[in-house]
């Protein structure tokens, strides 16, 4: 193996009381009903609450066709379950709100100690240069200086699956990121896909409990295709935009290395004046946008569960550090009142045809973590932390966030001081008087733990600082405390189209691919449909795509709070295809191998994947590895059986007339190749190799994507075509779905 390193401000809008209307006369079970909180019929359902405490209570059964009142655990009827209280429509969360407290507060405490969502994730060292300065419209420190470094630790992570699940789920990818600014720290805790499902924080424990596990059977792991999910969320209009993005390619990617990362809210950045901007942060990854596609993503989990895990480690030990440049989209009040969507909607994104992004860093990972506990594992992310000069706006999916993390690491670390474990300490100086607590390692000195103190300047201890110090934008919040979700909420549709036709065919194919896939595993035909009732007011073609491949009759339109906007301009940053390196730097080359083979196609092979800056690894017969034409011996990275094709992004075969012959009678030898036309992957054979694709029954199939190599200059001409990543003309002779 030989691998070539690499060098190192709101505004006002209406309000209106939502009406639900997803839940008016939805079909569930089978029959239409008025009820919010409906009991599907095909099964007697029994709640028991059995623990009465002492000095009261009672045991309710509910039978069928019974609802239960919603309460809380103190047995309050709860009012309204979708909105947590709010000094006005748009204005802040309000901590009096005891019900949305206590559901968040008992959510973030199910597991211990494993997280409750993003469990499996994955982490590095790296350090953001600034490259830009932002002190034209912020105070932060970080944001000042052109060129200075700032240490940081990103984790990278899946959603729904538990800490042993694989990595090649279907599933959203955390993006979060800790820079450890002279400040203090800097947590930025996205995810690879701008949206979220839900617009209030009230509604994160159901969209949780429903793609989790299903609490009597604990199946299906780190997969969102099962009844539960799907009923969730086709009940849960604001969902949409986020499933088109889940169910396209993002939420596959190739690798953590090709994807972006987003902030998701709308967060605000303030001057040394105290003057606000609206901003949203993205990360851009400088090796480009790179998925696989499903079929390709179930074989890989069942070859390496560690897939994405293994891809970063080999990376950053390799030298060729992963990169990704801070990109920040900037506008202010006008712009936010001009826009047709609301800016704190976190189901909403600006199109950076509207806003362009400005690029301000860049992140470099360059070391990997020396022990994963310690670091991985016991890391700490709240999106409370915020240094001087970054603020939060009104939006309510982060205004809860805010409440939620500190609340989880507490619960989870065991107790409040997880930062005096080093990966979560801050790096610049630090003074309170916080003391005691479980596993304190360090407490105040002296005889002063309280503030203010008139123990002077030498054993007083820290004193408030109102010029350095962080201090929150003085926005008005005005209105009356309610249980609302804003009109500007409430358009459901027109971006999530925007998205879906914003997409190359084949993307546009593979999400359609997706949806009939994960609602042909749900049992029940009602949920399938309401689901692509939906779909029919994002696009025609796509719901008919959708009822054709579930075999249903095309149903009603969903009721829309908002008409869609059809007319949505395309976003071309919006696709993958469209946004791919155009470059195989960083990337792998299966070669398969056998004895006799030729010795000179193989030296031009990998003198043009270093070149390219790409990586190889040699499959074989056996473990041992082969012996070339002129007798030199070449060690395997894998034997063949353990080394199929979906672990690279292309292969080739170079083999002698007896290795094809061997070959072509082995079927994990036959199902490399397959699989890899199948997947669209370029393809690099030498003459003998046909043998084998001929015994897999492809004689008559291979493409212009399958290129020769007989003679040395052949390996510099497939390794540029290998640039392309894909050739997807070819998905629509192989798949039956096209």
């Amino acid at each position: 193996m030989a691998q070539k390193p690499a060098a190192p401000t709101g505004s006002s809008k209406s309000v209106a009381k939502p009406t639900r209307p997803e839940l008016a006369g939805a079909d569930i079970g089978g029959e239409s009903t008025q009820k919010a909180s409906p009991v599907p019929n095909d099964a007697a359902i029994s709640f028991s609450y059995s623990e009465a405490q002492e000095g009261g209570g009672e045991t309710h059964q509910v039978v069928e066709g019974d609802v239960a009142t919603l309460t809380t655990q103190q047995g309050i009827p709860v009012a309204d379950d979708q909105n947590s209280l709010k000094q006005g429509a748009r204005g802040p969360t309000l901590l009096e709100d005891f019900h949305f407290r206590e559901k968040i507060f008992h959510f973030d405490h199910e597991r211990i100690p494993e997280r409750v969502v993003h469990a499996r994730g994955y982490g590095a060292h790296g350090v953001f240069e600034l490259t830009d300065s932002l002190a034209d419209v912020s105070r932060a420190d970080i944001f000042q200086r052109v060129g200075e470094r700032t240490p940081a630790f990103v984790r990278f992570s899946t959603v729904a699956g538990a800490k042993g699940s694989f990595d090649l789920a279907r599933d959203v990818r955390g993006f979060a990121v800790k820079l450890y600014t002279q400040e203090g720290n800097w947590d930025l805790v996205g995810n690879n896909i701008p949206v979220f499902f839900i617009q209030d924080a009230i509604k994160f424990p159901d969209l949780v409990h429903s793609v989790k596990p299903a609490p009597d059977r604990e199946f299906p792991q780190a997969a969102s295709a099962h009844d539960n999910f799907w009923d969730f969320v086709s009940l849960t209009p604001e969902s949409f935009h986020m499933i088109m993005w889940t169910m396209s390619d993002r939420a596959i990617p190739r690798s953590f290395r090709t994807m972006e990362g987003f902030g998701v809210h709308t967060f605000r950045l303030v001057d040394v004046d105290g003057k606000s901007t609206f901003v949203k942060f993205h990360w851009k990854p400088k090796q480009g946008l790179q998925s696989v596609v499903w079929n390709e993503a179930v074989k890989i989990n069942g070859a390496d569960p560690d897939f994405h895990r293994r891809d970063l480690w080999d990376a950053i030990n390799g030298g060729d550090f992963p990169e990704w440049e801070l990109g920040v989209q900037l506008f202010d009040d006008a712009f936010a009142d001009s826009f047709d969507f609301d800016v704190l909607d976190a189901t909403k994104i600006i199109p950076e045809e509207l806003v362009p992004i400005r690029v301000v860093g860049r992140l470099v990972l360059d070391r990997v973590v020396d022990n994963f506990f310690a670091e991985t594992e016991q890391v700490a992310f709240c999106t409370q932390n915020v240094p001087p000069g970054i603020d939060f706006s009104n939006d309510p999916l982060l205004q809860g966030r805010n409440f939620s993390y500190l609340d989880t690491q507490i619960k989870r670390l065991g107790g409040p001081n997880f930062t005096h474990i080093p990966i979560n300490a801050p790096k610049c100086p630090m003074a309170h008087f916080q003391q005691d607590g479980h596993m304190a390692m360090r407490n105040p000195k002296g005889r002063v733990n309280y503030e203010p103190n008139s123990w002077g300047a030498t054993q007083g201890g820290p004193r408030e600082d109102p010029e350095r110090g962080f201090t929150s934008f003085a926005e008005d919040a005005d209105g009356p405390k309610q249980r609302v979700r804003s009109e500007s909420f409430s358009d459901h549709y027109s971006q999530a189209r925007q998205f879906f036709v914003s997409q190359t065919p084949i993307e546009q194919k593979h999400i359609g691919d997706a949806l009939v896939f994960e609602l042909s595993k749900v049992e029940r035909p009602d949920i399938r449909s309401r689901t692509v009732s939906h779909l029919l007011n994002i696009d025609a073609t796509l719901a008919a795509t959708v009822a054709d491949g579930l075999g249903l009759t095309l149903p009603d339109p969903a009721a829309a709070a908002r008409k869609t906007i059809t007319d949505l301009p395309k976003s071309d940053r919006l696709s993958i295809v469209k946004n791919g390196p155009m470059s195989f730097k960083g990337r792998k080359l299966g070669i398969l191998l056998s004895d006799g083979a030729d010795t000179v196609i193989f030296r031009a092979l990998i003198e043009a994947v270093d070149a390219e800056g790409a990586v190889y690894e040699v499959v074989a017969p056996k473990i041992g590895g082969v012996t070339l034409s002129d007798g030199t011996k070449v060690a395997a990275k894998h034997k063949i059986d353990g080394g199929p094709s979906v672990l690279f992004d292309a292969v080739a075969i170079v083999v002698s007339i007896d290795g094809a012959s061997l070959l072509s009678r082995d079927a994990t030898a036959k199902d490399f190749v397959t699989d890899a036309f199948a997947h669209c992957k370029f393809i690099g054979m030498n003459a003998e190799a046909e043998a084998i694709f001929v015994a897999a029954g492809m004689a008559d199939d291979l493409d212009q994507a399958c290129l020769p190599l007989g003679k040395a200059e052949d390996a510099q001409t497939f390794i540029e075509a290998c640039r392309d990543l894909r050739f997807w003309p070819r998905e629509l002779a192989v798949d039956l779905d096209a």
